[in-house]
């Protein structure tokens, strides 16, 4: 009988000793081709950096609140749902990102949901081929079916935290919306713009030389037409492309411009430094093709006539001047190449 007690008393001590919930997440992992010495974990209100060692693994713990995260790598991200309490172990290969994404461990089917809901709505929403429809009434059609398709996915799985489905679902119209407008649009860009229509034109634009341009001295090419800004992220991401074309068909029956609608407005009210910036970039850049400055920025009369709202836009035009697209496919575009081809560039 006092056996049985002393044992009953040391699994009462046993009993209070057990340990309490862990009140942070262990977040830990192996990634393979590492872009960077380190991961950042953030949301507005939270930001964490978590080192990345030598043979691409990494160790940490985070104190969070419960909810989604961007993970960071210095050159690519995507979302992840940490609570206080999981622990996940991430595997990844940078050479095929959002594809080789998996969680383990405990938490991690919710991350795991993310990663599959990325590439769901990257395989379904297919911008290229959405832009390549001609009117309104099938884009609508095409929508609806992006949309049920992606409902239907947001909600089927029941164990997954419904504030990553509510999330998902609230999401889903605003977002196609978006498509819809943009590329709304391009539609009608290319209903008021047909092929062969004549295009709007320039004259005297400022070349980075200090000469002037109209779209009257490149006659008897095809010129492509890139509008662009110095502040805009997207824009300068196709410079690299934009180069290796240039230099691609260089000699060839086409000219390449570079139009920038920098202004006063995004260089803190002053012409004077929208042209600096202009002429710095072009320089540190080093741009090549015809380089030309706005003279009104987006007010400017081609910019208006030929509806920019948003950049970059590219724009095509036949060596007799008129329109081939007033919407061309970007230089990081395979479509480019196939256009060139098509028009035996």
């Amino acid at each position: 009988m006092k056996k049985t007690l002393i044992f009953v008393a040391a699994l009462s001590i046993f009993a209070c000793k057990e340990e309490a919930p862990k009140d942070y997440v262990t977040f830990s992992g192996k990634i393979t081709n590492k872009n960077s010495d380190s991961l950042l974990i953030r949301t507005r209100g939270y930001a964490k950096t978590i080192s990345v060692n030598e043979d691409g693994t990494f160790s940490d713990t985070l104190k969070v609140d419960a909810g989604i995260y961007n993970l960071f790598d210095g050159a690519e991200s995507t979302s992840i749902f940490l609570k206080n309490g999981y622990d996940i172990d991430m595997t990844i290969d940078t050479k095929m990102f959002d594809e080789s994404i998996k969680y383990t461990g405990t938490g991690s089917e919710h991350s795991n949901f993310l990663a599959e809901k990325s590439l769901k709505e990257e395989q379904l929403i297919d911008f290229e081929t959405l832009s390549k429809i001609s009117d309104m009434e099938t884009l609508e059609t095409e929508l609806d079916k992006i949309k049920t398709d992606l409902g239907e996915f947001y909600n089927s799985n029941k164990a997954i935290d419904t504030s990553i489905t509510n999330s998902a679902n609230k999401s889903l119209e605003p977002m196609l919306k978006s498509y819809k407008s943009f590329i709304g649009q391009t539609i009608a860009l290319k209903k008021e713009f047909p092929k062969g229509t004549p295009s709007p034109t320039f004259s005297d634009y400022e070349n980075y030389d200090g000469t002037t341009t109209s779209l009257s001295d490149l006659a008897g090419k095809y010129v492509y037409i890139d509008v662009w800004a110095t502040w805009c992220g997207p824009c300068k991401a196709e410079i690299p492309f934009l180069k290796e074309i240039e230099k691609e068909y260089h000699g060839k029956d086409i000219q390449f411009v570079s139009l920038s609608i920098d202004d006063d407005r995004s260089h803190k009210g002053s012409w004077d430094k929208a042209h600096e910036a202009w002429k710095a970039m072009v320089a540190d850049k080093e741009l090549g093709g015809i380089q030309l400055f706005a003279p009104k920025g987006w007010q400017t009369e081609f910019i208006q006539a030929y509806k920019i709202n948003g950049i970059p836009r590219f724009i095509l035009i036949d060596p007799a001047g008129n329109v081939v697209s007033p919407d061309a496919p970007r230089p990081s575009s395979d479509e480019l190449k196939e256009l060139l081809t098509e028009l035996n560039i």
